[in-house]
């Protein structure tokens, strides 16, 4: 849904920056060693460079035979650990060899028994009574988590734990993966002083710059902090000049109603195209989006003017910039992270609005909980500081009651 003065509901808004994100093209790529990839986005498939595993696999300790001897006693004829390789020509008939979780499996093996399903007598083992193997039963065959060549992990992927294991597994030191985009962040008002000087009784300290900055690394790019934009046209136009070698502009203040609120009007200056003025939710109703045209020197260039409460800069910065960050990133476009939650408490809706409230998930197993943070409004950094996620409550509803099941954003 669209007001004629271009505010949107929030899931209209969200699909316009999407539309957007998909757009994108990624950074430019660079090579860079292996453990320093957590959290960046490959540019490069990583392929298996040999069979995974590379020999038919022992899952667990015990005793590799043929399935069909298993009803007779078996002759233990040997051990083969972990990182060695049995030396024999092969397995004999009624022939057990002890066999340690990770070891390849003799040739004419064709199925582990665990040690403790056998009863060792000597150089004897049996079957304890009622248990039973079969073909293939505790091994894992050669190439059948990978063959040689295989893609294991294609271009796009984002880099965690698991992925650099996998990477490291096939041998790879480096990786080829997206820069990093560069963010402008510009905080503007002049109430706002650098952390290294003193406020004043009418001052607060810029601490949106600092927040977006750790936000904007957090979702895979790289923040260029400017300084301070004072609320007048000639200082904030140069500021964002000065920004327009990033690849995205990011706002805070200046974007509502007052009579010093400019951000709107010098972006229109220069060109700006305004896709989003609004969004009818709380806190973050005052979000702009829109892109500046290219220029001789720069190509077009994205931004969000975000509202200049800290909470609500925060709440916009996950819901709408985030998914734009991470699709130039290389991820591509993707919605930010929801997931459904039990309220522990009534809470309060708003008509109209979608309401997205600091909030603390349990993530308990079988049922998760939200409890929504005690909070004095949107400019309440305290209370999000104690907050781990955002409750989300539909703009169709103006009570919710313990046991409702509601929709959570993770951040």
């Amino acid at each position: 849904m669209q007001a004629a003065d271009g505010v949107f509901d929030f899931d209209s808004a969200l699909k316009i920056v999407l539309e957007h994100a998909a757009s994108l093209t990624p950074q430019q790529s660079e090579t860079i060693p292996l453990l320093a990839c957590r959290g960046r986005v490959l540019a490069a498939a990583v392929f298996a460079d040999r069979d995974q595993p590379p020999f038919d696999r022992s899952t667990r300790d015990g005793f590799a035979l043929r399935a069909g001897d298993a009803a007779s006693p078996l002759k233990v004829v040997g051990l083969v650990r972990a990182g060695e390789q049995w030396e024999g020509s092969g397995l004999e008939t009624n022939a057990a060899i002890e066999i340690m979780t990770g070891a390849p499996v003799p040739a004419g093996a064709d199925a582990v028994v665990m040690i403790e399903h056998v009863e060792r007598d000597g150089d004897t083992v049996r079957l304890i009574e009622g248990r039973e193997i079969r073909r293939e039963q505790n091994i894992v065959p050669q190439g059948s988590e990978a063959r040689a060549g295989q893609t294991v992990l294609p271009s796009r992927t984002t880099i965690e734990g698991a992925e650099i294991a996998l990477a490291a597994s096939c041998g790879c030191t480096n990786l080829e993966v997206f820069r990093r985009p560069k963010v402008a962040v510009i905080a503007t008002g002049d109430e706002l002083v650098d952390l290294a000087d003193t406020p004043g009784p009418q001052q607060i300290r810029n601490s949106n710059s600092y927040g977006l900055a750790a936000l904007i690394a957090h979702a895979g790019g790289e923040p260029v902090q400017l300084a301070i934009a004072q609320d007048r046209r000639p200082e904030l136009e140069a500021t964002i000049r000065a920004a327009r070698s990033c690849d995205l502009m990011l706002l805070s203040g200046g974007v509502s109603m007052g009579k010093y609120d400019l951000v709107e009007e010098v972006l229109q200056s220069l060109g700006a195209e305004f896709f989003i003025t609004g969004v009818w939710m709380q806190p973050g109703k005052p979000l702009v989006f829109g892109r500046l045209p290219a220029s001789g020197e720069f190509p077009a260039q994205y931004f969000f003017g975000l509202p200049g409460n800290p909470i609500s800069t925060q709440v916009t910065f996950h819901c709408f910039v985030e998914p734009m960050l991470r699709a130039s990133s290389g991820t591509g476009a993707q919605p930010p992270r929801f997931l459904q939650a039990t309220l522990a408490e009534d809470v309060s809706g708003k008509a109209g609005l979608m309401r997205v409230l600091p909030a603390r998930w349990t993530p308990d197993r079988v049922r998760p909980e939200v409890r929504v943070v005690g909070w004095q409004g949107s400019g309440d950094l305290a209370a999000n500081a104690r907050a781990n996620c955002y409750a989300v409550l539909p703009p169709d509803r103006e009570r919710f009651t313990a046991g409702d099941v509601i929709t959570i954003l993770l951040r």
